[in-house]
């Protein structure tokens, strides 16, 4: 049975207001990264690619929209399509969506994916190390985010390499504003807005389709996960990510002992 908090946040996130379907979350502006740069990378495939991260030799974080993307774990990926005996492939065996995400409105959109047999660390393969700070990431900063995801808005297949590109986080006060999202969606404290700088030169850069569930960087320190944006690369409909908060990171460790 839910308990209090946990059916507020529920009711919440349901009389929020919808997401546009064909809402995207490949790397738009980006480049190909240098092969296993990005060791802590998953390949999530299913109905459709997901990016997600190591954190646990069992366990992968991802986005929880990506549930249906989340059948079996690639890692240690660089070339998506160039088969290389250095990739680990796992089994999904328990996908653990956070129990107040919500797909219409994006709201806790998290996921923890257990798999069926440890990962252990290689030349190709490492850990992403969770944050050790649930502080917010200020505006401004500039942050890197990976995928295979498509790399613009005609396309409709992904990248057949890993590619990434930085972004730089936005007010959530401007991202919510009428010029902006104009609160549909609503940006939550919990959430992070990110994409093209300000600049009128700036070069469009965003997550896009095929990248959700992927690992924000800001700094050097995972804070974040691909959630969504509208299209991709759009001067005032940047990417939406799922801050890594207090909240979130306690419910990871919540999750990962419950189910050891």
């Amino acid at each position: 049975m839910l308990n209090r908090a946990t059916l507020i946040c529920c009711i919440t996130a349901l009389i929020l207001q919808r997401i546009p379907g064909d809402d995207c979350a490949e790397i738009i502006g980006g480049e190909e990264v240098l092969n296993h740069s990005k060791p802590f990378m998953a390949l999530l495939e299913g109905n459709g690619i997901c990016g997600g991260a190591l954190i646990y030799p069992k366990w992968v974080i991802t986005a929880a929209h990506c549930i249906d993307a989340s059948k079996t774990v690639r890692l240690g990926v660089h070339n998506r399509f160039a088969k290389d005996e250095k990739w680990e492939i796992r089994k999904v065996v328990k996908k653990v969506p956070h129990q107040c995400f919500d797909n219409i409105t994006g709201m806790n959109d998290i996921m923890l994916l257990k798999l069926n047999k440890e990962v252990k660390p290689s030349k190709t393969i490492s850990f992403l190390q969770m944050p050790k700070s649930s502080t917010d990431v200020k505006a401004g900063s500039t942050c890197n985010v990976a995928g295979w995801g498509i790399t613009n808005n005609i396309k409709k297949t992904g990248s057949d390499v890993l590619r990434a590109v930085n972004v730089t986080v936005i007010d959530r006060m401007k991202c919510n504003s009428l010029d902006y999202y104009n609160f549909e969606p609503i940006i939550t404290k919990d959430m992070l807005c990110a994409g093209t700088g300000s600049s009128k030169n700036s070069k469009r850069v965003d997550a896009c389709k095929g990248d959700s569930g992927g690992p924000l960087l800001c700094n050097g320190e995972f804070r974040a996960i691909t959630s969504f944006s509208h299209q991709c690369g759009l001067l005032k409909k940047p990417g939406i990510y799922t801050l890594l908060s207090k909240k979130y990171i306690e419910w990871i460790k919540k999750v990962t002992k419950s189910y050891q």
